[in-house]
């Protein structure tokens, strides 16, 4: 046999276009679980072993182990995983499920060589293996276990369907398509057994409860789940996740392999109620509740820390209120701020507020009444019924109480203020947060917020933001290199879930800080791989470019200019308030593309930038224009026009808000219909990114009706209750071209 890394040196001088130029004869098996298709599988995977080469040793040495075991030779695949292992060794790799794939390659080997069933060979090789590791190894094993099989099958499936009828497949494509056989026959075969061999370890290494009830001072009962390292004799600061979701992934046992006592507290059922639970109104005071149960228990050292992402993010700031002394420290993910960034942004109602909150207080659980089909075409019925937005449950035919609660309160009033830390609340909060976000997450409004307002009222405030190209999703999965379509920055591919722990030891053990976390604000610069720190949101950037939304018209939009022409001259925009030919409009799901498809909007282009400019930090503005109604809802969005025609989006969701809240989200502030007026805001979307020279900057001004938000008519009553009825008379505008967006840039 060839030893793998010499047929590694000799593939690298084969011509780059070797995969290009071959295509294999392949005729796909009908299914993925087809009989026929391990004989299939292994007449490709042998006809690839000859040709196969990659440039990049590590994934050469991956998909060369899967080509061997495909092709049946399982004594090479294990020695091509043995030197996989060693490589990540020697590179300090952290465990993973690269683990799990070792452990079944040796296990198919084992049952080859030594004549026993693949069962007791993965079960030997398992018990072996794992019990060899510390508790925060074998959980970053054994966490990969929850791969969904019906996933790994329908994606070999659908590559079998797209190479069917072509009767040939290329030669790189056969490659990932052996990948991705042998991952789901690995996970078919040690699916059934590494449930309960995980079981078992974990009665080796932890003592667990999963029926803990607290009770809180006013005789309610909180259920929760109960995780500690087993064999610790001295007591251990815990991690609290206190959360709405009962099937959610659980991390007890992950915080208890990182050496903490793992506690996941539930929202409070209601059970004399058609309701299941009250969402945000009760957590603050439970989640104290479950903090002070945990300090006076004998395994604790009276330390607690709080963790979670949206949900569990609040309920973090809702405990901090009135700050508990055994609430030691909170490290939130795109945490939700109630009446903030939800159930309505900008102060603008959305739909998916409804079906969250059914949803959740259901009492069946979220039993996929509304997939999103069914959803879709719902949300199509109200909104071509042209009925209020307090009909919007009524077409669902699905009332909630909760919703309706909700929708009386469409300012920042006492109702939401008493959830969270208002104002002077922050000035007490002195427990070190870390807050992560992302560019492109919707819950990025409620992280800056709880971070300016704590700073505000708070100046030596000991809170740290990491922010970067991220969804809201980014700590429950690691980063992706491709983010929407968007190529991730490699630097910014770091593990915020193991951050975290990091952060939690310097925090409590002692350890040393991560180096990432250098300052208050720490920010990826996208498109210039680089990380930068920042003592605060406005130290981001060193100036800002004044851009006016010009009325000189371009083939497709107008002018952005960086000099102001003439105050006097404006563009007109008239937007139907009844129309609903798009009923089934979707916002664009790429964060980059050829077609900026702009929905009721203005777009300002600029001229080429000279030079390469960082925007880093949050745009601002003035709007200058005359109106026909009393308020309207506006969304302003900012993309690079890139040199190869793409537009590449500078954060995600756009900015929406009520122009008659946008100064002040306590108090409305209705516009004065037919007279010249300007509006000054600040944008609460955050970003940082180096456009390219050659660039262009754009911006797209916008009425935000849309199918799938509350509709404001105009008429300056409640929003809520307006109708298509009040929408008779179009929404006029008139811009005025000394209107301006000014970004800030780092000189």
């Amino acid at each position: 046999m060839i030893k793998p890394l010499l047929v590694l040196f000799v593939v690298l001088a084969l011509p780059s276009s070797w995969a290009a130029a071959q295509e294999l004869d392949f005729r796909p098996p009908v299914a993925a679980s087809d009989p026929t298709a391990p004989a299939i599988m292994r007449d490709l995977a042998e006809r690839v072993l000859p040709v196969y080469q990659e440039s990049d040793p590590e994934r050469y040495l991956k998909n060369l182990s899967a080509l061997q075991l495909v092709a049946g030779d399982y004594a090479a695949a294990d020695a091509t995983r043995q030197s996989l292992r060693e490589r990540r060794r020697s590179a300090g790799r952290p465990l993973g499920e690269a683990t799990l794939y070792d452990l079944y390659v040796h296990a198919r080997a084992m049952a080859a060589g030594d004549r026993v069933s693949f069962a007791q060979a993965f079960t030997q090789s398992f018990r072996d293996s794992i019990a060899r590791l510390n508790d925060q190894d074998a959980y970053a094993v054994t966490a990969w276990r929850g791969f969904p099989l019906p996933g790994l099958r329908e994606t070999v499936q659908n590559s079998f369907n797209q190479w069917r009828p072509e009767g040939s497949i290329p030669l790189s494509e056969a490659v990932e398509l052996i990948w991705r056989y042998f991952s789901f026959e690995a996970h078919r075969s040690f699916g059934p057994l590494i449930g309960a061999l995980d079981a078992e370890d974990d009665q080796r290494r932890y003592v667990a409860e999963d029926r803990v009830l607290i009770k809180t001072s006013g005789g309610a009962s909180i259920s929760a789940v109960l995780i500690r390292p087993k064999g610790v004799s001295t007591p251990l600061p815990a991690l609290l996740e206190f959360t709405i979701y009962v099937n959610s992934p659980n991390y007890a046992k992950e915080c208890a392999a990182h050496g903490y006592v793992g506690v996941v507290a539930y929202t409070r059922e209601t059970p004399q109620s058609r309701y299941r639970v009250v969402p945000y109104q009760n957590d603050g005071d439970d989640a104290r509740a479950v903090i002070n149960w945990i300090a006076g228990q004998p395994w604790s050292d009276g330390r607690v820390g709080m963790y979670g992402g949206s949900y569990s993010g609040f309920t973090e700031w809702a405990a901090a209120k009135r700050l508990p002394p055994a609430l030691k420290a909170i490290a939130t993910s795109a945490p939700t701020a109630p009446g903030i960034d939800f159930p309505m942004r900008g102060n603008i109602f959305r739909n998916s507020a409804y079906r969250w909150v059914y949803n959740v207080t259901n009492k069946k659980g979220w039993d996929g009444t509304y997939d999103d089909a069914r959803w879709r075409s719902l949300q199509e019925s109200w909104y071509q019924s042209g009925n209020s937005y307090r009909e919007l449950d009524r077409t669902y035919r699905r009332p909630n109480k909760f919703f309706h609660r909700w929708l009386n309160h469409p300012s920042y009033d006492l109702f939401w203020q008493e959830m969270v830390p208002y104002q002077k609340q922050f000035a007490h909060i002195n427990i070190p947060v870390l807050t992560t976000a992302g560019y492109y997450g919707g819950d990025e409004v409620g992280a800056l917020y709880y971070f300016t307002q704590h700073y505000r009222y708070n100046p030596d405030a000991n809170q740290t933001l990491l922010i970067g190209p991220y969804d809201d999703n980014v700590l429950q999965d690691a980063p992706s290199s491709v983010l929407r379509g968007y190529q991730i920055d490699p630097v910014a591919l770091v593990d915020l879930h193991e951050l975290r722990y990091q952060w939690f030891d310097f925090v409590f053990k002692g350890a040393t800080k991560p180096a990432l976390l250098a300052d208050r604000v720490n920010y990826e610069v996208m498109g210039a791989n680089e990380w930068r720190h920042a003592a605060s949101l406005e130290a981001m950037a060193n100036g800002a470019q004044r851009f006016f939304l010009d009325a000189a018209p371009l083939a497709d939009g107008h002018v952005l200019a960086q000099q102001e022409t003439s105050g006097s001259t404006s563009i007109r925009q008239t937007v139907s308030l009844t129309d609903r030919s798009d009923a089934t409009w979707t916002p664009p799901f790429s964060i980059i593309g050829k077609d900026l498809q702009p929905h009721n909007s203005l777009k300002f282009v600029s001229d080429p930038l000279p030079r390469a400019i960082e925007l880093n930090g949050l745009f601002s503005g003035r709007l200058d224009f005359t109106v026909n109604k009393m308020d309207m809802d506006l969304n302003i969005a900012l993309y690079e026009l890139l040199p190869s025609g793409e537009y590449l989006e500078l954060f995600d969701p756009v900015y929406a808000f009520r122009a008659s809240y946008a100064s002040d989200r306590v108090h409305r502030h209705l516009l004065k219909a037919g007279e010249r007026q300007q509006l000054t805001f600040r944008g609460e979307r955050l970003t940082s990114r180096r456009l390219q020279a050659g660039s262009r900057v754009v911006v797209v001004l916008g009425v935000n009706r849309r199918p799938d938000q509350e509709i404001n008519y105009g008429g300056g009553d409640d929003v809520s209750v307006e109708s298509i009825t009040d929408g008779k008379v179009p929404l006029k505008i008139r811009w005025y071209s000394d209107s301006y967006i000014d970004i800030p840039v780092q000189r």
